[in-house]
């Protein structure tokens, strides 16, 4: 049985993302599957966050990203880095938040409703293996707080999969 997520819409984006990552530990502890971690991550973000319409990981391999565990709609499979929001995330190894999609140069727009998003990467050491996407049907949804909590999560998961999963 799945440990249920409590998600108190009432607390500040801070706070959210607290309580968010707390529960995320505990759920893992006892995971040790590359995919499981994954999927169970990204269901967490998109059940804690209303404002985010997709959710997903692309993982690098030779050179290009490859669609990984999402929530939301039917996604591009494959991103050559350098392209698109997550390609030049990729690409700079750094998190970008794109206020508004339509005038970002190079966007590529696997949903077309998609405003707004945020990409951050996620590093084995200086080497980046994936980066985690989240798109929103609203201009400007994410912050410098979404970007702080989202870079510290990832960085917690990076660790936790290095430690515990052996994979990366």
């Amino acid at each position: 049985m799945a440990e249920p997520l409590i998600v108190d819409k009432s607390l500040s984006l801070s706070d959210l993302y607290v309580n968010l990552q707390k529960q995320l530990k505990f759920l893992f502890v006892k995971e040790d599957n590359l995919l499981s971690i994954l999927s169970n991550f990204v269901a967490a973000i998109k059940q804690t966050f209303s404002k985010v319409s997709w959710v997903g990981f692309y993982i690098i391999e030779n050179n290009n990203l490859y669609l990984g565990p999402f929530q939301g709609k039917i996604a591009c499979t494959n991103i050559e880095i350098g392209n698109g929001v997550c390609g030049k995330s990729a690409k700079e190894k750094k998190t970008i938040i794109v206020p508004d999609v339509n005038k970002f140069d190079g966007h590529i727009a696997c949903d077309s409703e998609t405003k707004s998003e945020i990409v951050v990467p996620l590093f084995n050491g200086n080497n980046i293996f994936a980066v985690l996407d989240l798109d929103s049907l609203e201009l400007n949804s994410f912050s410098e707080i979404d970007k702080k909590y989202l870079e510290n999560m990832c960085k917690f998961l990076s660790t936790f999969l290095i430690n515990k999963t052996k994979i990366l």
